[in-house]
């Protein structure tokens, strides 16, 4: 496995413009960032297909998780630099690596900002105002570019999309909500095979109504449950939606 990232900073605040995952074919298969370039002028044979998560953690190779890299001296904006591997991206490749190979598998986040623990911050408070605004002429907090998915004209590579990006969404965030669930229904007009984790809460069609989908990793008793399903999804073409039993 190898791991990409695009990192472009506003106003301090540093955003992930474009995460992949490539899953080498053998130890010779290494790759580089213009290497990645090059595959993404050929999306169709190259990205198996799109994650979508919560928001990313990521760092360059060399540097630690930084609200603001520049600052630690990283100059690599705008361009494809390889990440630190972390917990995400082991279940990620575990799942697809014998699947896809010689594939990326691109990532996509509700929310770009580049920040550990977002939740529950004053961070949520303003993406939720900024959610509100996002169809107006206001001026957002975040930048509406770099950080919100353009939910209507979203664009996704590959033959399907699994969505990861949660479910313990505060009640409180009502914009928020409204985001998650918009996107879950755009997605499902796509031409994609569409799958998620879900347990006893909801059936399948119910937890894309409430934007209800189980995160691929967890802590405890769970974190092998949930890597094992997320193996289970991928398990057989076409893939399926997998309901966790405990």
């Amino acid at each position: 496995m190898q791991i990409f990232g695009k990192f472009t900073t506003n106003f301090d605040m540093d955003y992930i413009n474009g995460h992949y995952i490539y899953f080498n074919e053998n130890d010779e298969d290494i790759i580089t960032g213009e290497d990645i370039e090059r595959m993404l002028k050929k999306k169709r044979k190259t990205v198996c297909g799109t994650i979508i998560l919560y928001n990313p953690e990521l760092s360059p190779r060399g540097y630690s998780l930084s609200p603001f890299l520049k600052e630690e001296g990283f100059e690599q904006y705008d361009e494809f630099v390889p990440l630190n591997e972390d917990p995400m991206s082991y279940v990620i490749n575990a799942g697809l690596k014998n699947i896809y190979p010689g594939k990326l598998v691109e990532i996509k986040y509700l929310f770009n900002y580049n920040r550990s623990n977002i939740a529950p911050t004053p961070i949520i408070e303003e993406f939720d105002s900024d959610i509100d605004k996002l169809t107006s002429t206001q001026f957002t907090r975040y930048d509406r570019e770099l950080n919100y998915i353009d939910v209507p004209n979203i664009r996704l590579s590959g033959k399907f999309v699994f969505l990861g990006m949660g479910h313990k969404y505060d009640r409180h965030h009502k914009a928020i909500i409204s985001y998650a669930r918009a996107l879950a229904k755009q997605v499902t007009k796509l031409d994609k095979q569409v799958v998620f984790l879900h347990d006893n809460n909801y059936d399948a069609d119910e937890a894309i109504e409430q934007a209800y989908f189980l995160l691929p990793i967890a802590t405890g008793k769970m974190k092998e449950i949930r890597a094992n399903a997320f193996k289970e999804v991928f398990k057989e073409t076409p893939h399926k939606v997998v309901k966790i039993r405990l």
